[in-house]
């Protein structure tokens, strides 16, 4: 059941992951799960797309994914510059933009390429934001932040006194509402390093669904349980009249 528009994510972040251990656990090699995984990727863009959210942002390949093995890597590029070309149609007709964050230059020259070419693609439409993480850690956007910050502090642009967090929130790789959901799929109970900053306030949800299997369905369960829950952002909540009278 959809929940009222009061009641939904402004931004929704999602932690992609299982992809192979849901192609294992079926007898196949983990390259199927992740071409499974980027077919979640579209349903679940479409389904946030009508639903009105502002932006979706998914943790795509992190930093530390390098370090997997060459042949994995090399077909995880290959499927993205594949997603990034196969989905244009479906960004049009839903009214997306995609933008992307993370140290985008490790990127193979093919993927930058058709990653710069669909974003100035699909830069005019005024939808929903969907926000690929790249290449992409917490710690590094930090470090990539306080380094913008200490130039312009040594080019006498900027006063130590004036940092702020306002200051570093717009100094981050791409400035905007931080995340009123973050949602993780296949039971992992951390957040691996994933928009330290933005998910500071974050409310969390994790379900046992590995990112393949994660449908319409499972969306709205995660959406219901935001729509419960009180946010309190450190502070309390005032009781209802009715509570103080009882």
């Amino acid at each position: 059941m959809s929940q009222p528009a009061e009641k939904l994510p402004r931004h929704l972040a999602i932690i992609m992951d299982g992809n192979g251990r849901w192609a294992q656990a079926q007898g196949m090699l983990r390259t199927k799960g992740h071409a499974k995984g980027a077919e979640t990727i579209r349903t679940i863009t479409t389904e946030c797309a009508r639903l009105g959210l502002e932006q979706l942002t998914l943790y795509a390949f992190s930093h530390e994914n390098w370090k997997r093995p060459k042949t994995e890597i090399t077909f995880l590029m290959r499927l993205l510059k594949k997603f990034l070309i196969d989905e244009r149609p479906t960004l049009m007709d839903n009214n997306v933009r995609l933008t992307a964050i993370g140290r985008l230059d490790d990127l193979p020259d093919g993927a930058r390429s058709e990653l710069d070419r669909t974003i100035d693609m699909t830069a005019g439409n005024d939808g929903l934001n969907l926000c690929l993480a790249l290449s992409y850690g917490g710690r590094a956007e930090l470090v990539d932040a306080a380094r913008s910050l200490a130039a312009k502090v040594a080019a006498g642009e900027l006063a130590p006194g004036d940092i702020d967090e306002d200051v570093i929130s717009a100094h981050l790789y791409q400035p905007g509402p931080n995340p009123d959901l973050l949602v993780r799929t296949a039971g992992e109970m951390r957040i691996s390093n994933f928009l330290l900053w933005q998910v500071s306030y974050a409310e969390i949800y994790v379900t046992q669904a590995c990112w393949p299997d994660f449908d319409v369905a499972e969306l709205n369960k995660a959406l219901a349980d935001y729509a419960g829950r009180t946010r309190k952002y450190g502070g309390l909540v005032d009781p209802a009249p009715e509570a103080m009278r009882n």
